[in-house]
């Protein structure tokens, strides 16, 4: 079982408190009109929770992932489109830590630390979501420029944007930046406000509706060479680096959303009455019920034993690689089960917009799919067990 400390506990019980005060009462609004609240994003900055991920050195709170995905799961309980504020900046910053220049850490690390400029990853495309060595978008050396151009879609955060982690295919020859493969991607941090660069459309999506997942077009877009992260070629391995560390907060994101519907549907179960009695009563709800109770504690303690073996150092890289998709892969399938559900024990109620549990259950599909889908996932356990390549 997870021992918290003083410190996690003082941090948890701040953000449940501003959670209900601040996300709460506008859980359903947001959902309904998809707008995301943009006025919550310089309060989490304050707080420091936006980059709370980044080094205590460079200017952030330097919690630890067990913290993050703690602090990320009471938002998923709420709405789960509002967990980006819970380390926004930390899926650019963490590509820089691991294969960036003493001097784009010093550079960028201190500004995403402000907690005043909301940030982006912009890896996937129309052609290549999980299959990452299908990227198109492309960066030609100019000198001491890159010229990108392709676009990008379902770019999470993508629209609240000043700066984005883009990956693109790079190479001296047009055939060597056509193949296929993850050797030939580099990482750029872009300025959304450049010459070159335009957002299109918000994706019009089933689930978290507020969050926007936002079309990216670079057209000539000129990038300094020293906004490169990392040596070229080798910007994916920043890439890889980081979802194994983002893959387990996916995961709380799940744990928080299935606690959330848990909690709506054990309530209303010792409320609603039927047949002259509490539907509670019934074995066929409590089997539910006790299913979903016994699926969310398995899923916890496997996300708390991956997150802290992370923390702790104690796995190679095939062990964390592994243990991130377990993680991912079993706990978004828990959040799908266990949303749905919460739905069929509310009947009808569960059905209607005025209950959270529909709302649960449309944001729950997504994470069985971004991050790598559940698919993907499998494949990377079973490879790493077998000792494979890929």
């Amino acid at each position: 079982m997870l021992k918290l400390t003083d410190t996690q506990r003082e941090l948890i019980d701040t953000v449940r408190r501003v959670v209900q005060k601040e996300i709460a009462p506008i859980a359903r609004e947001i959902d309904e009109t998809e707008e995301f609240p943009r006025h919550l994003i310089p309060l989490f900055g304050e707080m420091g929770l936006m980059q709370a991920r980044i080094p205590e050195a460079y200017g952030g709170l330097g919690l630890d992932l067990t913290t993050m995905c703690l602090l990320s799961e009471e938002v998923a309980k709420v709405s789960h489109a509002c967990t980006p504020l819970i380390g926004l900046n930390s899926m650019t910053a963490l590509p820089i830590l691991h294969i960036g220049t003493e001097e784009q850490k010093n550079h960028w690390l201190p500004l995403f630390a402000e907690g005043k400029t909301p940030t982006a990853v912009g890896l996937t495309e129309p052609h290549a979501g999980s299959d990452v060595a299908a990227l198109r978008t492309q960066a030609v050396r100019d000198g001491d420029h890159y010229v990108l151009n392709g676009q990008k879609c379902f770019i999470t955060m993508g629209a609240t944007a000043h700066y984005i982690m883009v990956y693109a295919k790079t190479g001296a020859t047009p055939e060597e930046r056509s193949r296929r493969g993850i050797d030939n991607i580099s990482a750029f941090i872009i300025d959304t406000k450049a010459k070159g660069f335009r957002f299109g459309r918000n994706e019009p999506c089933m689930g978290i509706r507020a969050t926007p997942h936002t079309e990216l077009f670079f057209e000539d877009l000129r990038v300094p060479v020293e906004c490169r992260i990392g040596e070229e070629g080798k910007g994916f391995l920043g890439a890889m680096a980081s979802l194994d560390q983002n893959r387990p907060m996916v995961a709380a994101n799940a744990l928080g959303v299935a606690r959330g519907a848990f909690e709506v549907a054990l309530a209303y179960a010792k409320e609603r009455k039927a047949f002259g009695k509490a539907i509670g009563e019934f074995q066929a709800i409590q089997h539910m019920l006790a299913d979903m109770a016994m699926q969310i504690e398995a899923a916890s303690a496997l996300l708390y034993h991956c997150t802290m073996m992370i923390d702790e150092g104690s796995g190679d890289h095939n062990q964390v690689a592994a243990m991130s998709s377990m993680a991912k892969c079993f706990t978004t399938d828990m959040c799908m089960k266990v949303t749905t559900d919460a739905v069929q024990i509310l009947g009808g109620a569960g059905y209607s917009r005025e209950y959270p549990v529909e709302r649960y259950m449309r944001d729950a599909k997504v994470m069985q799919i971004y991050e790598g889908t559940n698919q993907i996932q499998r494949n990377i356990i079973a490879k790493r067990m077998l000792g494979l390549r890929g």
